[in-house]
């Protein structure tokens, strides 16, 4: 099956994600075994991992200045640790075993504390042995509400995800063979939209927060139902929103749409065959006052100006998989001939510089290339700002300019979310001083 292909219809049950948690008390997230109804009723349920009984695990949200307190318990029968995507986070609280701190072990706790300067849609999931245990379903969304957020009737989360499913529902247990690692990453053969709500009403303006939680899967999607706009890619406001037409989301981009409700909200996944339903929120009554101001920006973050006169040039070259050609490195996959994470930092940056870094993919494969602990410019073709992203999609044989303003102190992981291809070699590092 390959990546834009979908073989299997949805189940007609919903997952919905755990409740919540509200700062400013402390939280305790515990990692362990779960079981989550994928399949219609009567199907059986699945064998999975989670936070505090469910997978997605518990919505964390907080208002924006806030400061979020875990304590993490490694409920399960390996390492394990939490990083905080998107956060623009105190390095020691980044939860990358090896890089950031030591892995957790089974039984031990490890307490994560750190502020939240921006307001977006973020998430958080495990980093140690991610591309198993991401895609066993530890993961949950961080919500930061904005200090003056937009009028809505309802703030709603929606996560995609895909699992790899045996017949009778369980996971299949073939977790990092070659295969997966060379070619697209575990693209599952079952996939879902998991909304927080299961209702709203006709008339309604919502809000939708997209996240896609798969290792591998990009999810081309299509929201019926209700129209509306764009107005944030990974947690960060579109100074203009978009007009809501087709979205891609790669593994662990987010995106937040603002529509009103016509109708039962749809979410299609679009292959070359046929769009196909991933879920749905139902439309029960209607609102007598709906909400008919114009769809306006969100408020605008204060994020660091790029020095592009100043910006060191870099290159950042994505090699190997299958029908990659060789390369210096020693595992399947490499940046700029070199396998895994570097002894000494890829580049190492003053605090505040710039840095203009072409994204290059000598691959036949897509990859969605993750910056911890900051964001960057997308640029376009004629070098433009545009999106404020955490992580770009970079398409086969293409190159992508991104700028980034390296203001964060500390070691910081640079990687594809394809969480194979990070697996067998292509991550690195640079650090902030």
């Amino acid at each position: 099956m390959n990546r834009r292909d979908f073989l299997l219809a949805l189940a007609a049950t919903a997952l919905t994600p755990a409740a919540g948690w509200t700062a400013p008390s402390a939280m305790r997230l515990k990692a362990e075994p779960v079981t989550a109804r994928l399949l219609p009723a009567g199907q059986g349920v699945t064998r999975m991992l989670g936070f505090n009984g469910s997978t997605p695990g518990p919505e964390i949200r907080v208002r924006q200045g806030g400061r979020v307190a875990v304590i993490f318990e490694n409920g399960i029968d390996r390492d394990s640790a939490v990083h905080w995507h998107g956060i623009h986070i105190d390095n020691p609280m980044d939860g990358v075993p090896g890089l950031t701190q030591a892995a957790v072990k089974p039984g031990e706790t490890f307490d994560y504390a750190f502020d939240m300067p921006y307001a977006g849609t973020y998430w958080y999931h495990s980093h140690e042995r991610s591309w198993e245990q991401v895609a066993m379903g530890l993961y949950g969304p961080l919500i930061v509400e904005e200090r003056d957020p937009p009028r809505v009737d309802h703030d709603i989360t929606v996560v995609f995800d895909d699992w790899r499913l045996t017949r009778s529902g369980q996971l299949r247990a073939n977790f990092g063979n070659r295969h997966d690692f060379s070619h697209d990453g575990r693209l599952g053969n079952f996939a879902r939209a998991l909304p927080s709500r299961e209702a709203v009403r006709r008339g309604d303006r919502v809000r939708l927060r997209l996240i896609n939680a798969a290792t591998a899967r990009i999810f081309q999607v299509e929201i019926g139902g209700g129209a509306g706009k764009i107005v944030a890619h990974d947690g960060m406001p579109l100074a203009d929103p978009e007009p809501l037409g087709e979205l891609e989301l790669a593994p662990a981009q987010r995106t937040d749409v603002i529509l009103d409700v016509a109708a039962t909200l749809t979410f299609a996944f679009l292959t070359r065959r046929r769009p196909y339903e991933l879920g749905k929120i139902a439309v029960q009554g209607v609102n007598p006052a709906p909400i008919d101001a114009p769809i306006a920006p969100l408020p605008p973050p204060r994020v660091p100006a790029p020095d592009r006169k100043k910006a060191r040039r870099l290159t950042l070259a994505m090699q190997g998989g299958a029908m990659g050609g060789r390369h210096g490195g020693k595992d399947l996959w490499a940046f700029n001939d070199h396998s895994g994470l570097p002894d000494a930092p890829w580049q190492r940056f003053e605090r505040g510089e710039t840095a203009l870094i072409t994204m290059r993919n000598d691959t036949a494969f897509p990859h969605g290339i993750h910056i911890h602990g900051h964001h960057f410019h997308e640029l376009g073709e004629d070098g433009a700002l545009g999106h404020y992203r955490d992580t770009t999609l970079v398409d086969p044989r293409r190159r992508r300019d991104v700028l980034c303003v390296f203001d964060n102190p500390g070691k910081w992981l640079i990687h594809c979310h394809t969480l194979a291809h990070q697996a067998s070699g292509m991550k690195t590092w640079v650090e902030v001083v």
